[in-house]
């Protein structure tokens, strides 16, 4: 277990016995929110964890080194960026499938400008939220103005990276 998992683990059982001190109904409440959240989100969990792991066995890891590992530089941050902007799904289903990608050997600038363009540019996103409540016109100038930030991001990761040796 690492070592965010305890701290979380740790929190959780505080807050569970400080709220229990105060009001075990309260308590009560919130475990079982916890259980409706758990049964809600465990189904989403175990697509991701199986989307993952089938895409480790079908994507050789070699495509995936070649063109994006360490090293690919301008071209491997440019298809990180591209697939972070049309990848859709929200965290629960997208961490899984980018340390998935981490673990093949995605290098830390295309993985970086992958996470940064799926926050900035995620199109389900923009079709399904954005433009509906802000108008296109508004959607465009900030895709404008902010497009180039995960392409930056991915290049400084890189550049950090490389001078700390990591």
């Amino acid at each position: 277990m690492d070592t965010s998992t305890v701290v979380m683990m740790v929190a959780a059982v505080l807050a569970l016995t400080a709220i229990y001190i105060k009001s075990p109904a309260a308590a009560q409440k919130g475990l079982n929110a916890t259980g409706s959240l758990i049964l809600e989100i465990t189904p989403r969990m175990i697509a991701a964890f199986t989307l993952a792991g089938l895409f480790q066995a079908i994507v050789p890891e070699e495509l995936i080194v070649r063109w994006m590992g360490h090293g690919s530089g301008l071209r491997g941050i440019l298809i990180g960026m591209s697939l972070g902007g049309i990848t859709p799904g929200g965290p629960m289903t997208h961490f899984p499938v980018i340390a998935s990608l981490f673990k093949m050997g995605v290098g830390i600038g295309p993985l970086v400008a992958y996470l940064s363009a799926w926050s900035l540019f995620g199109l389900q996103r923009v079709i399904m939220w954005e433009i509906p409540f802000l108008g296109p016109k508004v959607v465009a100038i900030r895709i404008a103005v902010s497009f180039l930030f995960p392409l930056i991001a991915g290049w400084l990761c890189e550049l950090v990276w490389d001078k700390l040796h990591v």
